[in-house]
């Protein structure tokens, strides 16, 4: 086996690689040049079409993209598998030490095996690949050249060059590591934006987060069938003040129709309570007499998020949602928000 090449060194003074840090300017200056180094090492990969092929293998992938990868390696590419998988690719990361002791039944030959090691020399990912060739599954190699055991045996290299690495030992993976990411995320994201993939469906693979909360529907939140309070126009006062205390959850507000059952009007909580600070307590007039006019409505198939910027834009507790004839078929309230934390 070819002897590993040494690993190039950011150079930095002595001093501050080796010596505490005595002040908050010198701390911000080595934090500037591990970031600095490590943008550096991004900004000099250079892809080409090998990197088209695998995205090409990735799109016609009719089994999973198994991602590998040993140590910091190993988290990056469990890192990369969890946003394939996120994004609509069927992804799962294998640990190369267990897949040479029965996991290696998780890979199939429909499956593209994406391994990353910077020296491509990780024996327990080279033990792998015999195994890997007798089950089909082609290998896409994300490795530093393509001279190395790994890159040799790989049917696909994506090389990233010679990394010099932040650490002032030269031994810490941090540039290397931040390499592989981006070129991770580069191909993740490289597939998501040539397969059809909508934010319904993220938000589908994302049901516990905000991000996929955001993306719900607001028929997904909105109060519909018996929680959704409705009057029509011609009936008083009275009715509404009913309808709203005797509709499930008391949402405080009721939509108000016309005789075709279109939505004309919004009758609040706050409107009520207007209503008696001025003394007008005849509830027998019709409810069209106090009604909010031309109400800020939604759609059912609207984004919540969308939904919420127009209660928050329009400083109201309740909108409602009507369809496309503009019939009230719920209503949105801000306490739906806050329990589903969208808000």
């Amino acid at each position: 086996m070819a002897s590993r090449p040494k690993a190039r060194v950011v150079r930095l003074p002595r001093s501050r690689a080796k010596r505490p840090a005595r002040s908050d300017r010198s701390l911000l200056e080595y934090g500037r040049t591990v970031l600095d180094a490590e943008a550096r090492a991004i900004a000099a990969v250079r892809l080409d079409d090998r990197f088209a092929e695998a995205v090409r293998w990735v799109l016609g992938c009719r089994g999973r993209v198994v991602v590998t990868g040993m140590g910091k390696p190993g988290f990056v590419a469990q890192k990369i598998s969890a946003t394939l998988a996120s994004t609509g690719t069927p992804s799962h990361f294998v640990h190369p030490a267990e897949a040479a002791h029965g996991d290696l039944g998780r890979i199939t030959k429909d499956d593209v095996v994406i391994a990353l090691s910077n020296s491509g020399e990780t024996e327990e990912i080279l033990r792998l690949l015999p195994a890997l060739k007798k089950i089909g599954a082609r290998v896409v190699a994300v490795t530093r050249d393509r001279v190395n055991p790994l890159a040799r045996a790989a049917d696909l290299v994506l090389a990233i060059g010679d990394v010099a690495e932040a650490c002032p030992m030269g031994l810490a993976p941090t540039a290397s590591t931040a390499v592989l990411l981006a070129v991770g995320d580069a191909l993740a994201m490289t597939v998501l934006a040539n397969r059809p993939f909508e934010k319904e469906e993220y938000a589908l693979f994302h049901p516990g987060g905000k991000l996929g909360r955001g993306l719900m529907k607001v028929r997904e939140l909105m109060r519909g069938a018996e929680a959704n309070p409705v009057v029509r126009e011609d009936q008083p006062l009275s009715a509404a003040v009913a309808r709203m205390t005797e509709t499930p959850g008391r949402p405080g507000a009721t939509s108000v129709v016309d005789a075709a059952g279109k939505l004309v009007g919004i009758f609040t909580d706050g409107d009520l309570r207007r209503l008696v600070e001025h003394g007008e307590t005849d509830f027998t007039r019709p409810v069209s007499s106090a009604m909010g006019r031309n109400p800020r409505t939604v759609r059912p198939d609207a984004l919540v998020v969308d939904a919420a910027r127009v209660l928050r834009q329009a400083r109201i507790d309740q909108v409602p949602v009507v369809d496309e004839e503009g019939r009230p078929v719920g209503l949105l309230d801000v306490q739906d928000l806050l329990a589903a934390k969208i808000l």
